[in-house]
């Protein structure tokens, strides 16, 4: 009875004080240029796992994760200013904060930092390199719940059920965010921009810990690119990787190395995109396993909306060869410029299990 209402009293707690924020930023909008935005993404349809049973589901972020969040800028002089962000994913279906059960609070992005002329600082948590990679050069963006790539690169064992694992993780370690960052981004010369983040662990004794990345975007005209970085040894603390056992797989991480490549080119009545994803997974003990990965999609304008196809591939190194495709397909309609309607499908199979499916229709409001 007593955690009971210690859980109460907390959540309460804590909804006040969010709305006591955003009251006093509203207050102060005119000084600070405080603007309050964010989307609401629902569907509803059928989902089934490589080797699970169907669930006929109304689910939250089908085509983009629902979040809200407040963020701010004070002008220093001198072409500086004084930035902040906090952004806070939810599930509309159910009212709760959070991706998932246990997901912390401001978990999209939580940072302060100061933006000039030479480019941009930023602490706190931070959306990482490879996650803006993904995202951009794939046909269904950041659906975690249509998109091949992000399934390849961020789901991992994590869309395996219990009783199923693989032996090994097929998915990069860490999420799109990173703790106890730091991060700095030069400014767009002629469409090229490049950025880097570090990752502390945060525990005296830890000076070894290591979680860096590196990347570059390219914008110009049709034609757009990008290569990422990224190496971890840990995940949100320092020895997480190995106790527990990453993502439930059989092998112990030591660390993990990642490089990424994208491109699209837009021809007005089709866009290509294209990626390829090089994962090195190195073992406690010594030895190393690696998996390649692929994805090439297209978008189309069909009538006043958009096809979107996708089709990615990965296979396991190491003599495993454990294999995964996945494609999708689906259709973007506009209700207007923040509300649109779509419908998806996705086939996700990987060897040795019974294929995976998603099927369904939703619509996503921004604001």
């Amino acid at each position: 009875m007593k955690a009971t209402v210690s859980r109460t009293l907390k959540t309460s707690f804590r909804w006040a004080a969010t709305a006591a924020f955003i009251a006093t930023g509203s207050a102060a909008h005119a000084q600070s240029s405080v603007q309050l935005y964010g989307q609401v993404d629902e569907w509803v349809g059928m989902q089934q796992f490589p080797g699970g049973q169907r669930a006929w589901t109304v689910g939250g972020g089908g085509m983009s994760t629902s979040y809200w969040g407040l963020k701010g800028a004070e002008d220093l002089g001198g072409g500086y200013k004084a930035i902040f962000t906090i952004e806070d994913f939810f599930r509309a279906q159910n009212g709760n904060y959070g991706r998932f059960d246990g997901d912390t609070f401001f978990a999209r992005n939580s940072y302060v930092g100061i933006e000039s002329p030479y480019g941009t600082v930023t602490a706190g948590r931070l959306t990482t390199h490879l996650f803006v990679s993904t995202i951009l050069f794939n046909p269904f963006g950041d659906s975690y719940t249509f998109s091949p790539m992000v399934y390849h690169v961020f789901l991992g064992n994590t869309a395996i059920p219990t009783g199923a694992t693989y032996a090994t993780d097929m998915g990069v370690v860490g999420d799109s965010g990173w703790n106890n960052a730091v991060g700095y981004s030069t400014p767009s010369y002629n469409g090229l921009s490049a950025g880097v983040m570090y990752g502390l662990g945060n525990q005296a004794g830890s000076n070894a810990a290591k979680k860096w990345s590196a990347q570059f975007l390219y914008f110009h005209g049709p034609f757009a690119a990008t290569g990422v970085f990224q190496y971890v040894n840990f995940n949100n603390a320092p020895g997480d990787l190995v106790n527990p056992v990453a993502f439930g797989s059989l092998v112990p991480f030591k660390s993990q190395s990642v490089g990424q490549l994208g491109a699209s080119y837009d021809l007005k009545f089709v866009k290509f995109y294209g990626q390829y994803m090089y994962t090195k997974n190195d073992q406690i003990g010594g030895g190393s396993w690696h998996v390649n990965t692929e994805q090439g999609g297209v978008t189309v304008p069909v009538g006043p909306g958009t096809v979107m196809a996708s089709f990615a591939y990965s296979r396991d190194g190491g003599g495993l060869d454990q294999t995964r495709r996945t494609w999708a397909l689906g259709y973007d309609y506009p209700l207007s410029k923040r509300t649109d309607l779509y419908a998806a499908y996705m086939n996700d199979h990987l060897s040795s299990l019974s294929t995976g499916q998603t099927v369904g229709a939703g619509i996503r409001a921004k604001f």
